[in-house]
Formats: structure tokens, sequence, C-alpha cells
């Protein structure tokens, strides 16, 4: 059997949903997280080492909240974004107090990932069919596309399955090529839903937008060599006097597209039609707690999840 890892980004707080940190909320009946369900469809789908990205400060709550329960089902690794985190001849700019952003999380995680790996943001609800499509990718190639180009996968969802009823998403929308590969990632910020399906709000006016896009949802198939790509990236974007030094950010959707531009990697889109959910806000939280209510009366999932 081919080792594979699910790698779950847990670094970060959510101001929009009050400060709090919502990957360590419990949405299930049980008190599950968001993360159990993304664990539970991973193995499912054939993962068998579960990568924790998460703040120094948090090891031990946790620990004790998800990871040593894990533990029990899987292979678990940890790994710790901090904002001094550097390469050398790079300091920390006075002031900035978060870290560096996506991109920076997996540089993290390098040491302990050793196998190909599926990235997802901790605080989503991703569905079971994108999790078995990037496992069954990534097992069945190699990290070397056309002319040596970095191979990558991404699970493509419509936009109409991840908007929020609470306000305005960021997604970024997929501009596919031939055979489903990537051409490039459009990040539109403010998407509402509407009447007539969706639109990007901007400046008091609404740009519709076809519901049955494609979008990003943080989560990606990647090979291990992937991570070397980061490292020179992330020196580039530190040397890069462009931008506000305290607030700019790593961010592996920018990475990819620019990697994509560069003809540095290959990305071949896998739709799903899963319906996304998360806490992007907090009054979000009532209407997950009601999904998952609904998935496990349909048999979907079971209460306790890791009984």
């Amino acid at each position: 059997m081919r080792r594979t890892a699910l790698v779950i980004m847990a670094a970060g707080i959510g101001s929009r949903y009050g400060g709090g940190i919502k990957q360590m909320d419990p949405l299930g009946p049980s008190g599950e997280i968001m993360m159990d369900y993304s664990i539970h469809d991973a193995l499912e789908a054939g993962f068998n080492k579960v990568v924790f990205i998460i703040r120094r400060d948090l090891d031990k709550d946790f620990r004790e909240l998800i990871g040593d329960r894990i533990t029990k089902v899987t292979e678990t690794a940890y790994a710790y974004q901090e904002l001094a985190a550097l390469p050398a001849g790079f300091a920390v700019p006075e002031g900035r107090t978060k870290p560096w952003g996506t991109g920076q999380a997996i540089l993290a995680a390098k040491d302990v990932i050793n196998e190909p790996f599926c990235v997802i943001n901790a605080d989503d609800y991703y569905g079971k069919k994108g999790f078995k499509a990037i496992h069954d990718a990534l097992v069945s190639g190699s990290d070397a596309g056309s002319s040596a180009a970095q191979k990558i996968f991404m699970a493509g969802f419509v936009l109409g399955n991840t908007l929020s009823d609470n306000g305005g998403v960021t997604r970024g929308i997929v501009e596919l090529g031939e055979g489903g590969s990537l051409i490039g990632i459009h990040e539109t910020k403010n998407i509402v839903k509407t009447k007539d399906g969706a639109a990007a709000e901007e400046n008091g006016s609404l740009k519709p937008l076809d519901t049955a896009s494609l979008v990003s949802m943080n989560m990606w198939g990647l090979y291990p060599s992937f991570t070397e790509l980061l490292e020179s990236g992330f020196r580039s974007f530190l040397s890069d006097n462009a931008g506000d030094p305290l607030k700019k950010e790593y961010l592996l959707p920018d990475i990819i597209d620019s990697l994509v531009v560069k003809g540095g990697a290959e990305v071949q889109v896998l739709p799903t039609d899963d319906t996304w959910f998360g806490v992007t806000y907090k009054e979000d939280r009532d209407a997950v707690k009601a999904e998952f209510v609904s998935l496990i009366s349909r048999g979907v999932y079971k209460t306790p999840l890791f009984s």
C-alpha cells in the first residue's frame, strides 16, 4: 500500500468568526469538530497518515481535543507554523504579528511529509468525493508532468455549492484549459448569494457570476518535492518589496498559479459536486450543525464518528 498523508492547516484564528479558535468548535452531535469529518473521509478514501499544522501554544489543548484520539486510528505527526520561522538572512518586520500564510504552513511540515499528500483547511467540510479523487490521482501518478513540471491536483468545487448565507466569501474562480487542466485562478472577493444565484459585490454594485463555475477551496493533491519549490519561492517572496510587509501572505493559490503561468507546474482539476460548508461567520455555526445532523440521518456518518 502506498503511503499517503492528509495535511491539515489548523494554525489560523478566524477573526470573522469572532476571534475564537473555530477549528476546535464542536459541531457534530457527539462533540465532533470539523476536522473529525475530514479525517474520517480521508481515511475512508485511502489516506493513512494525518499531519496537523498548528500553533505551538495550542499543542496541549489540540492533542487533548483531537490529536490523541486520532492517533488511535491512524499515524499522526505535528508541525508548528511560527512567525519567526524564516530562511537565513531574513527577519520578522517590526510590528508584524501573524504568520506568513498557507505556503509557509506547508513549509513548516516539510520534515514530516515524506509521501504524496492532500492539504486542506481545518475549518472546511469538503465532502467525500474530493478526497477519493485526489487520493486515487496521487497514487496513480508521479510528481513530474511533461517537461519535468511539477504535477499537482486540485479539487474543483461548484461555486454555487460553496456560498454562505451570512455574508460575502472570497473564492478562487478556476479557468480551465484542455482536458481539465488549470490555466489560472482568479481570486474574487465578497461573493454573495443573490436571487439569481451569485454575484461579486464591489463598490456598491453587483457583478453576476456563473454559479456553475468551479472554484478552489484550498484542497490540493501534492508530492513531497513540492516543498522544495516552496522553499525557493518563499525566499523570493520575502525578498520582494511589493506589498505591505506587515500583512502580505505567501498563499498556496498564488504560488501554484504563478508556477502554472511560468510552466513550472501542471495542475489537473478534479471536479466534485459535493456541497462545501464551513464556519466563515459565527452565524454559520447553527446551519453547519444542522447539516451534520442531516448527513447522519441519511446514513452518511455515524455518531460518535470514531466509535
